[in-house]
């Protein structure tokens, strides 16, 4: 990120919302290799699970800040 970057909202929120979304697949990953164990830790999974969720709101709320709201 280059100066003009970190001045600017937009780009500021575009990079935010690309790391949230890595990261959300990151933890899919997660999630899937640690199913496949002979026996899954299931407390695990689930806590992977809700930060996934936590992250997906919030990667849908910064895509709904991104969309202006258009009054028909």
């Amino acid at each position: 990120m280059n100066d003009d970057d970190r001045n600017d909202p937009e780009a500021r929120l575009a990079a935010r919302l690309h790391s949230l979304i890595q990261e959300h697949s990151d933890l899919g990953v997660a999630v899937e290799a640690i199913a496949q164990a002979p026996v899954p830790d299931m407390l695990v999974i689930a806590r992977l699970k809700r930060k996934k969720l936590a992250l997906k709101d919030e990667i849908q709320r910064l895509k709904d800040q991104q969309t202006p709201d258009i009054i028909a």
